[in-house]
């Protein structure tokens, strides 16, 4: 297992009489947007988002509209203080982690869920702007995700639709992977709108049932074409 991303953050102790979180360092690449890093962010929101009370659920989308907009964060917030100082606090990291092309998560479940998703939104509000705006969406479509914290998140998250898997290489550089599955020669020029619907076409052919392709993974081959020709032409 490699890690691609990672995010640690210190917690205090659940017994401790003060609610505190603050950020340790943080291995968080979002280029190109949203990154292994922006996933890894979106990853962890999606993982606690449904242990809070819904009562807090606007007060946290207050917060990354603030942090995106770089604005003094008044304290404590879903009841817990970011402070700096990391003496006395338990440090706790998740992970983004790749096994040949597959990716997954690896959360520490030590904390509160508060203390986890707080530690996202304040780690990706330290972001670059240019990085920051992207990822505060991602944090905040991952607050009201209800399916299964796994690939389909990942690549809900890395922008794809449904039916692509969020494998490493289309994560780490989705243009890449749009002209390797439609069969464009590595380090040739930008194809036009007319080559990339030729290829696409080819390729369909290839995979499609109707002309004698295999059944089994043709829906998610299918739609992986659709989805590299999408990204390619934005059809």
């Amino acid at each position: 297992m490699v890690a691609l991303a990672e995010l640690e953050i210190f917690c205090s102790r659940p017994h401790a009489p003060t609610r505190r979180v603050a950020l340790g360092i943080s291995h968080l690449p979002c280029e190109p947007s949203p990154g292994f890093g922006g996933v890894l962010l979106g990853g962890v929101v999606a993982r606690f988002a449904a242990e809070i009370d819904p009562d807090m659920v606007p007060d946290l989308e207050a917060l990354t509209h603030e942090l995106e907009a770089g604005r003094r964060v008044s304290q404590p917030r879903l009841r817990f203080r970011l402070q700096v100082d990391t003496v006395g606090l338990d440090a706790v990291t998740h992970r983004l982690v790749e096994n040949g092309e597959s990716l997954a998560f690896e959360f520490d479940e030590r904390g509160a869920p508060e203390q986890h998703i707080l530690g996202a939104a304040y780690s990706a509000g330290s972001l670059a702007p240019s990085a920051r705006r992207p990822v505060m969406a991602i944090i905040r479509r991952a607050i009201s995700w209800g399916g299964p914290v796994g690939p389909e998140l990942i690549a809900s998250l890395s922008g794809f639709r449904s039916g692509v898997t969020g494998s490493r290489s289309a994560v780490g550089d989705p243009v890449k992977w749009a002209l390797d599955r439609l069969g464009f020669a590595r380090g040739s020029n930008a194809p036009s709108s007319r080559d990339v619907q030729r290829n696409y076409r080819e390729r369909l052919r290839e995979v499609h049932p109707d002309h004698g392709a295999e059944v089994a993974g043709a829906a998610q081959r299918i739609a992986e074409l659709s989805e590299a020709r999408r990204i390619l032409i934005g059809r």
